[in-house]
Order: C-alpha cells, then sequence, then structure tokens
C-alpha cells in the first residue's frame, strides 16, 4: 500500500497542508515535507528550479524508506508531483492537485511574479507579510525572490510540455476552484483531457489560497480518489 506525500506551494510549507493530513480517512501513512529554503529547511546555494524540489521529494523517500507514493500537490507542490510522475513514472502512484497552475508560459509567468514584490505585500496585505516572516524564519523577502526566477525560469521553459501530458498513464485527480483566478478552469480542463487517466474536480467557492479552499469537499473527494 503506497504512503501519501502531501507537496506544499510555492511561499509555502508544510504546515499549510496539516489540516488536509489530519483529516484524511485512509490506511495508508501520511507525509508532509518542505521543499528546500522553506520554512526551516536549509537554503542551499543554488536558485529555486522544480528539478530541485523533484529532488527533495526523491531524497525524502529514500531517508523514509518509501519506494512508491501517492501524492496530493498544492499549487506549485502539483507541478512538482506532476513532474515526479513523468520523469519518475515508477516512484508515483496516484498524483492529485489542486490549484497547479500546468500549462505555463512567459506571459502566465510574468503574471504570477506580479504578486512576488515584497514591498507591495508589507504594504497591501500586512497580514501575509507577518505570515511569511512566521514561516520562513531565515527570511522570506528571499524566498520571494527565488520564486520570482523560479516562476520567470518555468515560463521560458515548461518543464512538461502540451506534447508530454498524454505520456503521464497514472490515474491524476485535478482540483480547481471556481474562483482560482491562478489556476483557472480552462487549463485545467485542457491538461485533464490530455491525460490518459485524468480526471478534473471543481470546488465552489473556492479561490486559489488553501485556506480559503472548500475542504469539506476537497477531502471527500481526496479520500474518494486515493482509496478507490
Amino acid at each position: 500500500m503506497n504512503s501519501i506525500i502531501l507537496l506544499h506551494g510555492a511561499l509555502g510549507t508544510s504546515d499549510q497542508l496539516k489540516p488536509i493530513a489530519e483529516r484524511l480517512d485512509l490506511e495508508q501513512s501520511i507525509h508532509l515535507m518542505n521543499f528546500e529554503g522553506h520554512g526551516s529547511e536549509s537554503t542551499p546555494d543554488r536558485p529555486f528550479r522544480m528539478e530541485h524540489f523533484v529532488e527533495n521529494v526523491i531524497d525524502f523517500m529514500d531517508q523514509h524508506a518509501i519506494e512508491k507514493a501517492d501524492f496530493f500537490g498544492y499549487s506549485m507542490g502539483g507541478y512538482v508531483a506532476m513532474m515526479l510522475a513523468k520523469d519518475h513514472p515508477g516512484k508515483v502512484g496516484k498524483v492529485a492537485t489542486l490549484g497547479t497552475v500546468l500549462k505555463w508560459s512567459s506571459e502566465v509567468a510574468e503574471r504570477e511574479v506580479k504578486f512576488l514584490n515584497p514591498d507591495k505585500i508589507r504594504e497591501k496585505v500586512p497580514a501575509f507579510a507577518a505570515e511569511l516572516e512566521n514561516r520562513h524564519p531565515a527570511g522570506w523577502e528571499n524566498v520571494a525572490a527565488k520564486t520570482k526566477d523560479l516562476l520567470l525560469d518555468l515560463g521560458k521553459n515548461p518543464r512538461i510540455s502540451d506534447s508530454e501530458w498524454s505520456s503521464i498513464s497514472h490515474k491524476v485527480r485535478i482540483h480547481t476552484g471556481d474562483r482560482d483566478a491562478t489556476a483557472g478552469i480552462g487549463q485545467s480542463l485542457d491538461v485533464c483531457k490530455k491525460l490518459p487517466n485524468g480526471e478534473l474536480m471543481v470546488l465552489p467557492d473556492t479561490p486559489h489560497p488553501i485556506e480559503r479552499a472548500n475542504l469539506n469537499l476537497l477531502i471527500s473527494s481526496l479520500n474518494d480518489f486515493l482509496t478507490r
């Protein structure tokens, strides 16, 4: 029986996924982890890159003697999970995502990095700035800067091309909120149609932040998907 690993999003940490982990009604062991440079994890002398986060997951699996795992990834974590399915298919069982931008381009990246300006975050959403400071004690501004670089790189060089989605044969359930302006229904549906075993679940009254997701429906969907 596969273990389950939950992967957090950009600027996030595994703490954001604890409410989900605590409510999953599954027999499998459930694991939380942080990507390098996030939370209390050390920051290597290298840029944030999706393939580095994939390495983090594989290292975590090796450290915990996990040969194969199911994955739930929120936002950026969902893209990492899909990369794992593409590049390391034998290590992956099922994949569920929430709020994940799956189709990247320079235009999409430029749109997203506008929200990563520390000065604007402090000015417009000081409560969020304080939250980020608690999440990343070594300095959230550095995390934001490295995330901006990550997204711009991903926009120039998507790690999963349109022609590669069809090669991912795993069972995948894509969750997207009906009010999610970051990962919209259109691109989620487009990728879902390309996946041989893809499913789409639209959560009502749900914008992008996971703290505002319809958790009752999400938990029900995950329990159904991961046990079926």
